[in-house]
């Protein structure tokens, strides 16, 4: 038991590991392939408050469930995964889902500022778990929630700036928050569901979310940037970093299915926060990006958030296994005790052999 027990930290512990390194990598591969002083993949923007490094980014996301996909075809067709059956109307609407989650995080980010588009994100925490009170009927202890707060805190103070609020940037961010937030809690229910693994079901989902991307992100671009992709001068740099993203991109997919199957999706929200702390940290030290006080005091309250959050869940862990010994250790002895009272109170009679009892 405590190999096994030990087997499964290491395991846990592997997945978050991949998933923030190549959620920051991809972070970075973009943010050279989309930086003006980089490869440029973009189409500039039409408003000074709002970052350049997106605006591909629907296509983009296209090629990374293209490659996903491709990737997931020969695992299956090796053998090295199994295929398992999931209704295709079931597919189809968590692809809905996920794509409405891409293009309302991309809309989100071109009508509002981007201290509203990180109070949005930040929104999710809470938003998941009030979905999975509702649909799952799950509830959290006080630790947990205080814990959450935390992080929420820290993470906003690091990074939300100026904040302006818009009528249709609203209703973006909302579609995006609300549709994220159902995705996550979707992919650990699926796999529940049909017993499914986490890339067996990546590998099912990513064809379908690859070709409507492909087909509608440079449209969604377009809306976005006003010029279509095929204005964009290629050259060997940009096809080595779109080959990079796109590879990470694999690893990071199935790393979040990974993450959420084994967790839940309010700890891949909570501790995927890590992530904006290692962005912020890698971007002071790659980039030249500014790292102010203010950044510094909000990551160390951010962290010392997740260290609690890790807390109160183990706890909470531990207290529901203690109860469910007790449960099955009481309900044991109890049944021994009625089988000791019914063996004491049955007569016996000597029977010989080839005797029945009559």
């Amino acid at each position: 038991m405590e190999a096994e027990k030990k087997s499964s930290s290491v395991s846990d512990v592997g997945a978050w590991a991949m998933n923030v390194v190549s959620s920051v990598g991809i972070i970075m591969a973009n943010k050279q392939l989309m930086s003006p002083n980089g490869y440029a993949f973009s189409f500039g923007t039409r408003r000074a408050s709002v970052s350049l490094n997106f605006w591909r980014a629907t296509t983009l996301t296209g090629f990374h469930f293209a490659v996903t996909a491709l990737v997931g075809l020969v695992s299956n067709a090796t053998g090295y995964s199994a295929s398992k059956h999931v209704p295709l109307w079931e597919l189809f609407w968590f692809s809905i889902v996920a794509n409405m989650s891409i293009t309302g995080m991309n809309f989100s980010l071109m009508l509002n500022s981007v201290g509203f588009y990180q109070i949005s994100k930040l929104s999710m925490i809470p938003v998941v778990c009030v979905m999975e009170w509702i649909l799952h009927n799950k509830h959290y202890s006080r630790e947990v929630k205080m814990s959450v707060v935390v992080v929420v805190v820290g993470v906003g103070v690091c990074t939300v700036t100026d904040v302006k609020v818009n009528a249709k940037g609203f209703l973006c961010a909302c579609v995006a928050v609300l549709s994220t937030s159902l995705q996550q809690i979707s992919i650990g229910s699926l796999q529940k569901k049909y017993s499914i693994g986490s890339f067996e079901l990546l590998s099912k989902t990513a064809p379908i979310q690859a070709l409507s991307l492909l087909l509608l992100g440079p449209f969604v671009d377009y809306s976005l940037g006003g010029k279509f992709i095929v204005n964009y001068k290629i050259s060997s740099g940009a096809i080595f970093f779109i080959l990079l993203s796109c590879c990470l991109a694999v690893f990071c997919n199935v790393s979040q299915y990974l993450c959420i199957g084994r967790f839940s999706a309010v700890s891949f929200q909570v501790l995927g926060h890590m992530k904006t702390v290692c962005v912020l940290t890698l971007g002071w030290l790659l980039f030249d990006s500014e790292l102010t006080f203010k950044n510094i005091m909000g990551m160390i309250i951010a962290v010392v958030g997740m260290i609690i959050y890790s807390w109160a869940v183990e706890v909470e862990k531990q207290a529901t296994n203690k109860a469910a010994s007790q449960i099955k250790n009481s309900l044991t002895e109890e049944e021994i005790r009625l089988l000791k009272e019914g063996v004491e109170s049955t007569p016996f009679k000597d029977v010989e052999p080839g005797e029945s009892k009559g």
